[in-house]
């Protein structure tokens, strides 16, 4: 049975964090809880070499095809009883000592009583769950190394580009089709969507790779690849329909592999992903209509970007570090903030306990504070 992931918004599994507090989403509609932040940080990941002129999809599906994976979760039914739930795909990324280690979506493996997955040659074995962060969608589980024969390198997700040819692996609709290869390009290289865990968690917004390759349920959780053989994402959910109810063909989306990196590290580390927070719930300036950038926010008009602070978490950092609602915050660290997902891009860089300096403008006049990150993004 193949993942069951064909909703308005295909999420197969919550890409995404909060910067701390109750977000806003300022309009017509109100102010809503939205706390929709940008998930990227520093990566490990192997730089993208320079691609051939004479490499092809077939060679590029060669170097990284064996070590694609189905990955079968089993759901308990009796003492001894065991049933296939749903079915996905995983890439083996590393073996090392005693174990053989994939990466997939935590959607999954999400509630499994069994994990087994399924190698190139068809062979199944058991897999054992390393860790699993449900806000990326994404866990890692570990293999007998001895049956492993290739694994895939990641390559930077940073040096895509707009139009540039990839390959979607996995095991659409199931381990039937296991090995299946979709080519297309990269349509977006970071796009903002709306996402929510397969439980209706709202995580805000998920900063994905849009490629128009076919992803289908049960490629969840495969890699996306370049023409240098490179995983360059993940592949985590689908748009089929959009909010008016039209369908949509040839819009998927994929953790870029620099997120990836990062957390597969920790989760193989501690077995999960601590986040900071500076407490606060935001909208984007962007939203707030000009007259009241002026009346209310009062702001300069050389002000064009930034997120609003809209609330703040009693004695957060934010709030102890003298924030105020209404004001904007327009860099962090030295680094523009034109958004949500700059701000949590550089946020995500840093550890609990660490020091970050913003830059936010409090009515006309700019400002800069230094913010120790004392809370705990709650997960």
């Amino acid at each position: 049975m193949a993942d069951k992931s064909l909703t308005k918004v295909i999420l197969t599994g919550a890409v995404a964090g909060v910067i701390g507090g109750g977000a806003m989403l300022y309009g017509q509609r109100g102010i809503e809880d939205m706390q929709a932040t940008h998930q990227k940080v520093a990566t490990n990941a192997v730089k993208t070499t320079p691609i051939a002129a004479d490499t092809t999809a077939t060679s590029a599906y060669n170097k990284v095809s064996d070590a694609v994976v189905s990955v079968l979760n089993f759901s308990q039914t009796g003492k001894d009883a065991f049933q296939e739930a749903s079915e996905g795909s995983g890439v083996i990324y590393k073996k090392a000592g005693d174990g053989a280690y994939i990466v997939t979506n935590n959607h999954v493996i999400n509630g499994a009583a069994q994990i087994q997955v399924m190698l190139h040659d068809g062979q199944k074995i058991s897999a054992t769950l390393v860790g699993k962060d449900a806000m990326t969608d994404l866990a890692v589980l570990k293999i007998d190394p001895s049956k492993v024969t290739t694994t895939a390198a990641f390559g930077d997700s940073n040096k895509i580009q707009v139009g540039q040819k990839v390959l979607a692996i996995g095991s659409p609709l199931g381990s039937q089709y296991a090995s299946s290869v979709t080519e297309g390009i990269i349509s977006a290289k970071k796009r903002l969507v709306e996402a929510s865990s397969e439980n209706g968690q709202n995580y805000g917004g998920s900063t994905v790779i849009q490629t128009d390759a076919a992803i289908n349920p049960g490629n969840s959780g495969g890699p996306l690849v370049n023409f240098a053989g490179q995983v360059i994402g993940i592949n985590s959910m689908k748009l089929s329909t959009s909010s008016s109810g039209t369908s949509v063909e040839g819009m998927g989306f994929a953790i870029p592999s620099d997120q990836v990196v990062d957390i597969v590290n920790k989760l193989v580390k501690d077995g999960q992903v601590t986040r900071p927070a500076i407490g606060i719930g935001l909208v984007e300036l962007s939203a707030v209509t000009v007259d009241d950038q002026k009346s209310l926010l009062k702001i300069p008009d050389t002000v064009t970007g930034g997120v609003v602070v809209m609330s703040l978490t009693p004695n957060g950092p934010a709030d102890k570090a003298g924030l105020k609602k209404y004001d904007v915050i327009t860099g962090i660290d030295g680094k523009t903030v034109n958004g949500q997902a700059d701000l949590r891009e550089e946020l995500y860089k840093h550890n609990l306990n660490d020091t970050v300096t913003l830059t936010y403008y409090h009515q006309a006049e700019k400002k800069t504070v230094k913010v120790k990150l004392t809370q705990k993004l709650a997960s």
